[in-house]
């Protein structure tokens, strides 16, 4: 029995009539259609509706574009189909997961950082607002995950840190600020991700806890955060053998299967151990943690008897559709199964009053942003305010992890002629981006000399400098790293350039020598020799900005790391 009175949905009469009233309208194929959220890829709204009068899905999400573009697409379609659409976001670290216009706030390490959980709400409440005004109604956010084992290339800057109390804290705080903009949340990735040291996108991992670690761990989040009100969970392509051994004691090792398609993790561990009433979607099933563990034919139905409600994007939709109605028609999944998940798809709806939207309202619901946080001009999307609360945040965050050489300030008096080099710069999830302009218009507007090291024309050559002509040309050498966790990776570490490192810190003992990461917090372990290290955790013009500041002297540094960034070397404090 569903209680669409209780939490998440706190659904009155009305809403509850209408969710009981519309689903015994509905075709076995619009029930269906319910079960699956897809990947809106195309631009022209047309050609998405054209896809929805095929497969009339339930909810679909989008890649960062212009906001004009998203709201575009999200009114167009609101307006023609029949059930109102859940839109979801990657809304990670602003506005900027669903909008390239809109704002870079932080990573959620970065929020964790501040040691504010005030940064986590804002966090939330950007996301959401900037989220909502072109037609978002669920961000696939927080990040719940731990980052246990420092070699894994997914979680990393993307959780809240090691501590489970840090990410229990802050990630209701964002649970908060989305709230208030009418935003639903999607907690993941359930059972829990940070244990393995590889990507759920690549293969299934596995969360190795024992019943009763994670119980005081990954459990003891999510139990909270759904008593708080968690509207939906995203189940990732993680196995959790203990729960599984110990809900089906007879379950031989080849049958425990990845969260996503695992009754014991989905019925057995979320919906009976924790009772959580609403909506569960898997992670993407186009993820090879996903597409590994059993024939497709197989798994799209038994994905639903384990109890998920909505599959996220697929291989192929026609073909994943095909497969949950033969299964359907064949007795494989019942209609009972069925109608279980519809109802909660349209409660969800309903208890975000989708279903009473007024035409032309998608995407232009009442502004509840606080008051201090408004702008006259009434612009929300990359708006003023918002960026100067990214850059408070930044300032709050930035740590000094060590200067056991005592470098710091380093400042156009003291260290003019700057050598830079940029280790890896590829944007990643959480809104990072390349920040090599960034840095060196920042460098150069504080009043250094840079002089830039391409790492694309490295040669051999480039190690057979001689020491004293580094020394008699540069001052300082800066390595700023933009190594960013982002999917199908197998590590996230840096990558040195040329046959034998060429841009490599060898000047280390010649030369003073700075590292900074954007990204990975860990850096540390690929560059031991340089002994002044920062992290900053997030690539955005407003970080970059902030840690020059922070450089010259101008600001001090005021971050707590939420992660061992020595991982625990021996000599790594030096």
């Amino acid at each position: 029995m569903i209680d669409l009175q209780g939490n998440p949905y706190y659904l009155d009469q009305d809403q509850c009539q209408w969710v009981n009233d519309r689903r015994k309208k509905m075709s076995l194929e619009e029930k269906l259609g319910q079960l699956f959220f897809v990947i809106g890829l195309e631009k022209d709204p047309q050609k998405l509706y054209e896809l929805y009068q095929k497969i009339p899905f339930g909810g679909i999400m989008y890649r960062p574009d212009y906001a004009a573009s998203i709201k575009e697409r999200n009114e167009y379609l609101q307006e023609h189909v029949d059930i109102p659409l859940l839109v979801a976001a990657n809304l990670e670290a602003g506005g900027i997961g669903i909008a390239v216009d809109g704002t870079s706030f932080a990573s959620q390490m970065e929020v964790a950082a501040t040691g504010d959980k005030e940064n986590a709400y804002l966090l939330g409440k950007v996301s959401a607002a900037e989220g909502k005004s072109v037609g978002v109604n669920l961000a696939f956010a927080p990040v719940c995950d731990i980052d246990r084992n420092w070699r894994n290339p997914i979680t990393n800057t993307r959780t809240y840190g090691s501590d489970p109390q840090v990410v229990l804290q802050m990630a209701g705080e964002y649970m908060r600020g989305c709230r208030e903009e009418n935003v639903a949340v999607s907690l993941k990735h359930f059972p829990g991700d940070g244990c393995d040291e590889r990507d759920q996108h690549l293969v299934t991992t596995v969360n190795d806890l024992s019943c009763e670690e994670w119980d005081s761990t990954y459990g003891h989040i999510y139990q909270e955060l759904i008593q708080q009100g968690a509207q939906t969970v995203m189940v990732g392509h993680i196995m959790q053998p203990a729960y599984s051994r110990r809900i089906r004691p007879e379950i031989r090792d080849e049958e425990i299967m990845p969260g996503s398609c695992s009754e014991e993790v989905v019925n057995g561990l979320l919906r009976e151990k924790l009772g959580f009433n609403g909506v569960v979607l898997t992670d993407a099933a186009n993820m090879l943690g996903y597409c590994g563990a059993m024939s497709r034919r197989e798994q799209i139905p038994a994905t639903i008897n384990a109890g998920c409600d909505m599959i996220l994007f697929g291989k192929n939709l026609e073909e994943d559709y095909s497969y949950l109605k033969a299964a359907v028609l064949n007795g494989v999944v019942s209609m009972e199964r069925i109608d279980q998940s519809v109802t909660r798809i349209l409660a969800l709806k309903a208890s975000l009053h989708l279903h009473d939207k007024k035409a032309g309202n998608w995407c232009r619901e009442e502004d509840s942003v606080r008051e201090d946080l408004k702008e006259e001009s009434g612009k929300i999307v990359g708006c003023e305010k918002f960026r100067k609360l990214a850059a408070r945040c930044a300032d709050q965050a930035i740590t000094l992890v060590k200067d056991t050489q005592h470098l710091l300030p380093v400042t156009p008096d003291t260290h003019r002629r700057v050598w830079l080099h940029i280790a890896g710069d590829q944007p990643g999830f959480a809104g990072g981006a390349k920040c090599k302009d960034w840095v060196l218009n920042a460098l150069t507007e504080a009043g250094f000399e840079v002089d830039y090291y391409d790492h694309e024309q490295a040669r051999i050559e480039d190690t057979m400098i001689a020491m004293e002509e580094i020394r008699q040309k540069y001052d300082v050498i800066m390595y700023f790293s933009n190594v960013i966790n982002a999917s199908y990776q197998t590590v996230a570490r840096i990558n040195w350039h040329g046959m034998v490192a060429e841009d490599g810190p060898y000047y280390v003992k010649e030369v003073p020598t700075l590292f900074v990461s954007f990204g990975n917090p860990y850096g540390y372990v690929d560059v031991p020799m340089i002994r002044t290290m920062i992290n900053a955790y997030h690539a955005s013009e407003t970080t970059v900005q902030a840690v020059v500041q922070k450089i010259t002297g101008k600001n001090p540094f005021r971050g707590i790391s939420p992660v061992d960034p020595f991982c625990g070397m021996f000599g790594a404090k030096l």
